[in-house]
């Protein structure tokens, strides 16, 4: 299960930000409302893009999606409350109502074009699966190993074979929460880099909405505090090199999944400007960049 991309809008419910960009600082009502407009503006065009390409979507892509849909209803909920912030409550409200019947719609495509994954993984796009944070904290560069594997050791297969065994939606109709040996060395074992680290943390942050808290989900935090600080060493790397394009896609899945995680140091306005930066404007995705001669994502 490759893990997708929409972190943006847990900025807003996240601790204000410390690092200067140019976008305005969010501690007055002006700053926050032209971010917020940045962000919405950004979500809308990314939610027509799934509109466009709907029967081409994959499940990963649906998964960010419903996080995404999660996160909306949150800022609802959270606006609702204040009178000033009202008015981009409603723009929230309107996103959150063009993006449900593209999810409901989405299974259809899904069925059709992998039934066998669909069945595996459906609980994850399930209304209710994923939910918010309950409270914030920071990542602790103490836990940053010492040196990384050379190179990203993923294999999404086994990933897929571990993360299938914590769900509980094998063929086998196994228990939720039972994991073989080697699935659970293979989900813990340090110094993992890119995609295998961020898998590792994904199986964690699974466990958590699954209700896993036996075994060696007793430590669950302990482990998701020592991903999040070596994901936020390889953020600050791909930061210090200018974003280089191969690495794009595996840092905002560290945002998305530290924030989904109750990481908040993950939402730098720095991050934000670049990740805007990368969206399409006409179709609305993040893809390679490149000139006209790039259309597709």
């Amino acid at each position: 299960m490759s893990s997708p991309g929409l972190p943006l809008l847990l900025l807003l419910l996240a601790a204000p930000p410390l690092q200067p960009s140019w976008l305005p600082p969010p501690d007055t009502p002006e700053g926050k409302a032209t971010i917020t407009g940045f962000i919405l503006s950004s979500l809308d065009r990314a939610t027509s893009f799934l509109k466009k390409r709907l029967p081409e979507i994959n499940l990963d892509g649906v998964v960010g999606f419903r996080m995404l849909e999660v996160q909306l209803k949150g800022v609802q909920e959270k606006w609702a409350r204040d009178s000033q912030l009202q008015p981009l409550g409603l723009r929230v409200g309107k996103l959150v109502e063009k993006l449900a019947p593209l999810l409901h719609d989405s299974i259809f495509y899904l069925n059709l074009s992998d039934p066998k994954y669909l069945r595996e993984f459906q609980l994850t796009i399930q209304p209710g699966f994923w939910k918010l944070p309950r409270a914030w904290t920071r990542t602790e560069a103490s836990m940053v190993y010492p040196t990384f594997e050379q190179e990203d050791s993923f294999s999404e297969e086994l990933s897929d074979l571990c993360l299938v065994q914590l769900l509980g939606t094998g063929t086998n109709s196994s228990q939720p929460c039972r994991l073989s040996n080697f699935c659970r060395t293979f989900m813990t074992r340090p110094g993992c880099s890119g995609y295998c680290l961020s898998h590792q943390l994904l199986f964690f942050l699974l466990a958590r909405m699954r209700g896993c808290t036996k075994g060696l989900f007793r430590q669950s935090q302990h482990y998701m505090n020592v991903f999040c600080a070596n994901m936020m060493d390889l953020n600050r790397r791909a930061d210090a090199i200018g974003y280089a394009y191969p690495t794009r896609d595996v840092f905002m899945e560290n945002i998305m999944l530290c924030g989904m995680s109750g990481f908040s140091d993950f939402y730098k306005l720095r991050w934000l400007q670049a990740i805007l930066s990368w969206q399409k404007p006409r179709e609305g995705c993040f893809g390679e960049p490149g000139g006209e001669r790039v259309q597709r994502c």
